[in-house]
């Protein structure tokens, strides 16, 4: 019999923190992504230039802007992790910035990052033994992706979310998150 086994739960609420979606490395972005597009029937959400990275983003859930992200870079020598990252959501600032304190408390912890992608607010960081996680929330506005810009989780939960917002305006498909799971329910043939 299994035993499950929880340290100190500083998040009472079991769906406090939901698992979201996984991006991994990939070594040939366009024949993975046609792979989960016509084997997986994955839909292409969005895909774009992160720094040297190219991304693609997948999802078969309207409801999720993406339950895949394929990155390029994966080299072909063995070593090397495929995992990009590992993502949950939560419901609101309060609740990440409880994750963020808790997370760099933690021995083992490092790289934490606080930023916005317009779409959401997220922090990043690796465990000890350097697998890169992501925490977030989703905002109310839908723009294009990537997009990432440093947030300071410090200010206040509106001003946070002011700099999410004023980040995803300045994008071409800016519209209201609303708006835009209406046509990915449409095109995805869920509406």
């Amino acid at each position: 019999m299994s035993q499950l086994i929880a340290t100190q739960p500083y998040l009472k609420d079991v769906g406090a923190l939901s698992f979201s979606h996984m991006g991994f490395f990939v070594r040939d972005l366009e024949r993975m992504a046609r792979f989960y597009r016509e084997v997986l029937c994955f839909f292409e959400t969005d895909r774009g230039d992160l720094g040297p990275a190219q991304l693609v983003f997948l999802s078969r859930n309207p409801e999720e802007h993406h339950q895949i992200v394929l990155a390029s870079g994966r080299p072909a020598e063995p070593g090397f992790s495929v995992i990009n990252q590992l993502s949950m959501r939560v419901s609101d600032v309060a609740t990440l910035r409880q994750v963020r304190d808790h997370a760099v408390a933690h021995e083992g912890v490092t790289d934490m990052v606080c930023v916005t992608h317009g779409n959401a607010v997220s922090i990043y960081f690796r465990d000890p033994e350097g697998n890169r996680i992501e925490v977030f929330f989703d905002t109310p506005w839908y723009c294009e992706q990537p997009l990432r810009e440093p947030v300071d989780l410090d200010r206040s939960d509106e001003e946070v979310l002011a700099q999410a917002e004023a980040l995803a305006r300045t994008r071409p498909r800016f519209q209201p998150r609303a708006t835009w799971l209406a046509e990915m329910r449409r095109k995805m043939g869920a509406a």
